[in-house]
C-alpha cells in the first residue's frame, strides 16, 4: 500500500471517529450540560481531516505539474 492509500485509509477512519464525537456531543448536550471534554473532542479529528483532505485535495495539481515539468515518478 502506498502514502496516498494510506492518506485516504486514515481519512476515512477519521470521518468515522469525527462523526461519533460528534453525535457524543449532541447527546450530551441532550442530556444537560456537557463536560468539556466532550464539547471539545470533535475538534482534534476535525483538524486532521483537514489536513490529510488538503493533501488529497492537492495531489491532482502536483501531478500536473511533475506531468508538465517532465519529471518521472509515482505520485
Amino acid at each position: 500500500m502506498n502514502w496516498n492509500n494510506w492518506v485516504r485509509q486514515i481519512h476515512r477512519w477519521l470521518s468515522i471517529v469525527f462523526t461519533a464525537t460528534v453525535i457524543a456531543n449532541f447527546v450530551a448536550m441532550g442530556l444537560g450540560e456537557p463536560p468539556t471534554l466532550i464539547v471539545y473532542s470533535p475538534l482534534l479529528p476535525l483538524f486532521l481531516l483537514l489536513f490529510t483532505g488538503l493533501y488529497m485535495f492537492v495531489l491532482p495539481y502536483a501531478a500536473k505539474l511533475r506531468g508538465a515539468r517532465g519529471i518521472s515518478g509515482q505520485v
